[in-house]
C-alpha cells in the first residue's frame, strides 16, 4: 500500500462533494444502497446521518448486531477525522501504527476499517456519513462509493 492508494482515496473524497444533501436525498442513496444491495444478496446494514440526524436505516436479514457495531465506530471515526474510514485505515497501516498510537483514540469506539464514507458539502465541509457493514472492508467502501457515484450522476444535489 502506497501513497498512491492514498492519494486515490482522497480523490474519492474531492469526486464526491455534494452541493447539498436533503432528506430527500438521504431517502434516495438509501433506497439506492437497498435495491442494489437486494438485487446482489448482498448481507448489510446502511446508515446515513446528517448533522447527528439519523435519516435513514436499513439492516438485511443475514445483518447482525455486530454490524450495527461496526457502523457506530466506522462513523465515528469518518465524524471525528472528516475522511472515509478506509482511508484512515489504509493510512494507519502504511505507518505501521494503531489507531490508539496515531490519534489517542481507542479502536474499541473507533474503527478504521473500510464502510464510512463522509458527506461532503461544498463550501460547508462534513456534515455526517453514509456507512455499510456486512461485507469485507474493501467491499463496504466500494458500495459506498458507487452509491454516492450513482447518486451525483442522477443529478440529484
Amino acid at each position: 500500500m502506497g501513497n498512491a492508494e492514498l492519494d486515490a482515496l482522497l480523490a474519492q473524497e474531492e469526486e464526491l462533494v455534494l452541493t447539498k444533501f436533503t432528506d430527500a436525498d438521504a431517502w434516495e442513496l438509501g433506497s439506492w444502497l437497498v435495491n442494489t444491495a437486494r438485487d446482489r444478496g448482498l448481507p448489510i446494514a446502511i446508515d446515513i446521518v446528517r448533522h447527528g440526524h439519523r435519516l435513514f436505516h436499513f439492516a438485511f436479514d443475514g445483518a447482525s448486531p455486530d454490524n450495527e457495531q461496526w457502523i457506530r465506530r466506522k462513523a465515528a471515526l469518518v465524524n471525528r477525522v472528516g475522511h472515509s474510514s478506509f482511508y484512515e485505515g489504509r493510512k494507519l497501516a502504511s505507518e505501521g501504527r494503531t489507531i490508539e498510537e496515531a490519534r489517542l483514540i481507542p479502536e474499541t469506539e473507533f474503527a478504521p476499517h473500510g464502510g464510512a464514507f463522509p458527506l461532503i458539502i461544498k463550501d460547508v465541509g462534513p456534515v455526517g456519513h453514509v456507512a455499510v457493514s456486512g461485507l469485507p472492508q474493501e467491499q463496504d467502501h466500494a458500495l459506498v462509493v458507487e452509491a454516492l457515484r450513482s447518486h451525483k450522476a442522477r443529478g440529484e444535489n
